[in-house]
């Protein structure tokens, strides 16, 4: 699983996660004589037009929501990870604050999603102020990591996502797997939706000490409880 989701930060397969497409396919498209390939492309279309009523359906199983602007809630929203120090995990969690702006089509929706730096947490206060500290998130200059969507695309194994993970002074590709499930309304409200995704970073963004028992990956899951902004709920 950790291998898989750490495939997918790879800058050579974003572009698969995009398209939905493999990549022998871009490799042996449009090959063969002219009439072969106006016959090709006939089929294509068709294939895209047949894919996308597929899609369709198999989306069809998850919420959708409703075109327009959506915010994270605070208080029901966190960034979890696990990392491997000397084989032990070590799990902790950020808040997350954020929101999501949802178009049509879907595939051209955008998110911000920011973690709290300083308010890492983790069971242990010691561990706590060494995460926060100048070694690592160095929280007192970058108050924020944050992940900007770029592009949502609907493959066969579910959503994902491609944008940018900024950890500190650097931004870094990044793409993830996330799913959508209905969350429980609270009393004013309308309904909500709650994103789960989940991806792997390297350790070296967070820290550029060479730490040898610290584990390569870090796996991360956010839980994003979305409710719809006061514009929406005026509407």
């Amino acid at each position: 699983m950790v291998g898989q989701l750490y495939l997918m930060n790879q800058a050579i397969l974003l572009s698969v996660l995009v398209t939905g497409r493999r990549l022998q396919d871009t490799r042996t498209a449009h090959r063969g004589p002219p009439g072969r390939r106006l016959a090709d492309t006939a089929s294509e279309g068709d294939a895209r037009d047949h894919d996308d009523a597929r899609h369709s359906a198999q989306t069809g199983g998850q919420p959708r929501l409703a075109a327009g602007s959506w915010r994270l809630d605070p208080a029901q929203s966190h960034a979890s990870f696990t990392a491997w120090f000397a084989g032990r995990p070590v799990r902790g969690r950020l808040p997350l604050t954020g929101g999501v702006l949802i178009t049509e089509p879907i595939e051209d929706s955008t998110a911000r999603l920011a973690a709290t730096t300083s308010a890492v947490s983790t069971g242990s206060t010691v561990l706590d102020r060494l995460l926060a500290g100048p070694d690592f998130l160095d929280a007192g200059s970058f108050p924020e990591v944050t992940f900007r969507s770029e592009r949502l695309a609907w493959v066969p194994a579910g959503w994902r996502a491609a944008g940018r993970l900024q950890v500190k002074n650097a931004e870094h590709e990044l793409a993830c797997q996330f799913d959508l499930q209905a969350g429980d309304p609270q009393a004013g409200d309308g309904p909500r939706i709650v994103i789960t995704s989940s991806w792997v970073i390297d350790s070296r963004w967070v820290t550029s000490h060479w730490i040898p028992a610290l584990s390569r990956h870090i796996v991360m899951t956010c839980s994003s409880s979305l409710e719809p902004t006061c514009e929406r709920l005026a509407s």
